[in-house]
């Protein structure tokens, strides 16, 4: 049986994470990290997102959608950098709609203050199994 590439160790490292770091850059310059939870992935290419309309790190998406993403795992992790675009479109928020989201949305999938964040990685460096790389993606 052939090993796996380090990309396929990283699509199931983070499918095993409920919560991943997610970096925007504020006004300032600065990076900002958060803990969020993801909703939905795509390979280690895109990750979905749920929040405020009015967070800071909507805001900070708005203006400037560069951003990192982090996860990791008994000692292994991966590191993506990337855009966000914030998602307001009714039919995708539906999709991705999860019922706990209904503590922080009392309005449901409908709910204006809710947005999805959709993070699109273009760069990612591994630390899985003692290897370490970085890799164009």
């Amino acid at each position: 049986m052939a090993r796996k590439t380090l990309k396929e160790q990283a699509v199931e490292l983070l499918q095993q994470c409920e919560v991943v770091v997610l970096t925007s850059i504020n006004k300032e310059g600065y990076p900002r990290p958060v803990p969020i939870s993801k909703i939905a992935t795509e390979g280690i290419s895109v990750v979905w997102m749920a929040t405020g309309a009015e967070s800071l790190k909507t805001k900070d998406f708005l203006s400037n959608p560069k951003a990192g993403l982090c996860f990791y795992e008994k000692g292994d992790s991966v590191a993506l950098t990337g855009e966000v675009e914030v998602v307001t479109d009714e039919k995708q928020k539906a999709a991705l709609w999860q019922d706990w989201f209904i503590a922080h949305f009392p309005g449901g999938p409908t709910d204006p203050n809710y947005v999805l964040l959709k993070f699109k990685s273009n760069h990612a460096t591994y630390w899985i199994d003692g290897t370490f790389i970085h890799r164009q993606l």
